[in-house]
């Protein structure tokens, strides 16, 4: 709203004395809130305040753009000097911290996400396809709700050995996949990372 608020400010204070001055008081007034989102992000940054995990970045990073849209304006409504003396190294670190908040905040956002959505799987696991899966070597699975069966002996030729139950497939990425058992937790669950390749032999079925 400030950006848009921007063009329309500043034009009328150009239009005449009364409007610089009243721009130059908005300018002033917007310290206030500046400083009260800037100590609410140091608050919510040492856990003083509880603000979530993207408070500190979008509080900050906020209090940093007010602080820049205030002194753009004053400077297009006033025709002031712009930059003076030293301000091109405050701007420098100025748009260096929002770019850096900006990327904190992002990946706060996906690490919020990735809990929900591992905390939503954990409640839905009959959703993943049920595997039933074949190795040449033991895996010593000590797993809930995961079966361990010795598979019988067919000869020298036999490959696999032993078959696992009661995984699910979680995801398939660059030849791998992630293997979880079917009683789950997401706060301490487990992941099996096996190559697909001919070591192992899967199946999929529903259930």
């Amino acid at each position: 709203m400030a950006a848009l608020a921007f063009p329309l400010v500043s034009g009328a204070a150009r239009r005449g004395a009364g409007g610089s001055r009243v721009l130059r008081r908005v300018c002033v007034a917007a310290v206030l809130p500046v400083v009260a989102l800037l100590t609410l992000g140091l608050a919510a940054g040492f856990e003083v305040v509880a603000a979530g995990p993207m408070g500190t970045p979008l509080l900050i990073g906020g209090a940093l753009l007010l602080a820049l849209l205030a002194r753009l304006l004053y400077v297009r409504g006033t025709d002031a000097p712009f930059p003076v003396a030293g301000e091109r190294v405050a701007l420098g670190v100025t748009v260096a911290i929002l770019a850096l908040c900006a990327y904190w905040a992002v990946g706060s956002y996906a690490q919020q996400k990735g809990q929900a959505d591992a905390e939503t799987l954990s409640h839905n696991l009959q959703v993943r396809p049920a595997v039933l899966l074949d190795t040449s070597e033991r895996l010593a699975l000590d797993w809930p709700g995961v079966r361990e069966t010795p598979l019988p002996d067919a000869g020298a030729g036999s490959h696999f050995h032993y078959r696992y139950e009661g995984l699910r497939l979680l995801a398939q990425s660059d030849n791998r996949m992630f293997l979880i058992p079917r009683r789950w937790l997401w706060e301490t669950g487990n992941v099996l990372v096996l190559p697909v390749d001919a070591s192992v032999r899967v199946a999929f079925h529903a259930g």
